[in-house]
């Protein structure tokens, strides 16, 4: 618990369910829950440890002079003399697991620690009590964990919720969130969800990646990296495109390591993901409507709001709605080097998803007004997807060249050899090759001191 409101409630809760409610075990029986899937033999013990745990802490759950670390230290204390105490017999091993399963269901996120904890989790997807799936290595597996019931998962989801001062319910069925470490969490409760509550948590590493993991990961080749960091310290405006699940925050956040640390930057994100290590940093974050539907932060007042802070780079998480019309406008009017991401399946299908989200803006423009904002602010499309075989490769990085007519000309730069075929394991051999384009605003780049070198473009550059 982060802080005394929500260790008290969570102690509440804890106590109906466990010592009160409906699901509670007494006389060592396990629930019908339980009983009914065939799950995990020691619920019955888990319950009584718990609700003996419980009673034997008391107020010392939600005392404010206690830090989470001498929290911590009490509840494992108290669990081992609990679980000495129980008349079922245990092995070691089995008391062991029972004693993480109940700290972590106390100060943590119950089922779902053991895989918070695991670094090579991405995804966690809980489709109900009962139902909970992971991704690792790019590839979706369930897993044995479950909740012990529906009052359980929602427990976990108010916990995590409550922390970044957001709420679900009936009223508000829909939210996003964020755990301590950066990890987007995305819930659903009934009645939206009708089997359940529904949990979505993308991991994000404590160690964000950096440039060599990328390329170790096949995400990028060294040419492209070079030819990125020049982009970024020669002010191009760059948009990340891709679909949902395929790196581009990941991507982002590489990019923006790349900027100058001399610079102010803003960054304005829905849910705060990006990690950058600049000094100088100043970070905003949308917030949703409260109960009464006022109060609410869009991105777009964000973006606006920070060409009054004097920033020397604006970076937005991802641009979905009339935010696009202001981000447009502060790339035309001085504010060079900016980056963002948004949801498309080709570079030309991001001008197209661009053009719509500034028609959201409200403002009547005509379609060659809007196109000719389009190529006059952005400079390097880079398109990412996450492929068949799990990975998750930059697949195009393509230049906006300006207008033909009422039409924005691209032309790529880099492209995905799919050619070179798979191997054994059904991995695609192949990775990002030079077009032999250089593209046209390298003489830009040259007047600010960013070279060129003619080895980016050369399908020969090891």
């Amino acid at each position: 618990m982060s802080n005394l409101a929500d260790r008290l409630e969570q102690a509440r809760q804890q106590q109906a369910t466990f010592g009160q409610g409906p699901v509670a075990v007494r006389n060592g029986s396990e629930s019908g829950a339980a009983r009914r899937r065939g799950g995990d033999p020691f619920a019955g013990v888990k319950e009584r440890v718990h609700q003996a745990l419980l009673e034997s802490l008391g107020p010392r759950l939600y005392d404010p002079h206690l830090s989470e670390a001498e929290l911590a230290g009490q509840v494992r204390a108290t669990l081992q003399q609990v679980i000495e105490a129980e008349q079922t017999p245990l092995s070691h091993a089995d008391r062991s697991k029972i004693a993480q399963d109940v700290s972590d269901d106390i100060l943590g996120h119950g089922p779902l620690e053991p895989y918070l904890r695991d670094a090579e989790v991405t995804e966690i997807m809980v489709n109900g009590a009962d139902s909970i799936f992971i991704e690792r290595d790019g590839r979706i597996f369930p897993v044995d964990a479950r909740f012990s019931d529906e009052a359980h998962l929602r427990r976990t989801i108010d916990k995590i919720v409550s922390r970044v001062g957001r709420r679900i319910d009936e009223s508000s069925p829909l939210v996003d969130a964020r755990l301590p470490d950066g990890s987007r969490v995305n819930a659903v409760v009934a009645p939206i969800a009708l089997d359940g509550a529904i949990l979505t948590i993308r991991k994000f590493a404590a160690d964000p990646f950096t440039d060599r993991d990328l390329i170790s990961f096949g995400t990028m080749s060294t040419q492209v990296r070079d030819f990125f960091r020049a982009c970024v310290l020669g002010r191009r405006n760059i948009i990340i495109s891709g679909g949902t699940g395929s790196g581009k925050t990941t991507s982002l956040n590489v990019l923006s390591a790349f900027l100058p640390h001399d610079e102010r930057i803003i960054t304005i994100e829905d849910a705060a993901e990006l990690q950058l290590h600049q000094e100088h940093v100043l970070r905003l974050e949308a917030r949703p409507a409260n109960i009464e539907g006022r109060g609410a932060i869009s991105i777009r007042e964000l973006v606006r709001n920070s060409l009054r802070m004097r920033p020397d780079r604006i970076i937005v998480g991802e641009v979905r709605d009339g935010a696009a019309l202001d981000m447009l406008q502060a790339m035309n009017t001085g504010h060079d080097g900016s980056l963002t991401t948004i949801h498309a399946n080709s570079p030309r299908d991001s001008l197209s998803r661009l053009e719509t989200m500034v028609l959201m803006a409200g403002i009547e423009l005509p379609v060659r007004a809007i196109r000719e904002q389009v190529s006059g602010a952005l400079d390097l499309i880079i398109q990412q997807s996450r492929l068949k075989d799990g990975t998750r490769r930059i697949v195009a990085v393509t230049e906006v060249v300006g207008m033909e007519t009422d039409v924005v000309t691209l032309q790529d730069i880099y492209t995905f050899d799919y050619s070179a075929g798979r191997d054994d394991t059904g991995r695609f051999r192949g990775g990002l090759v030079p077009t032999g384009i250089r593209p046209k605003f390298s003489q830009d780049l040259a007047d600010l001191g960013v070279e060129l070198p003619n080895s980016l473009f050369a399908r020969t550059y090891l």
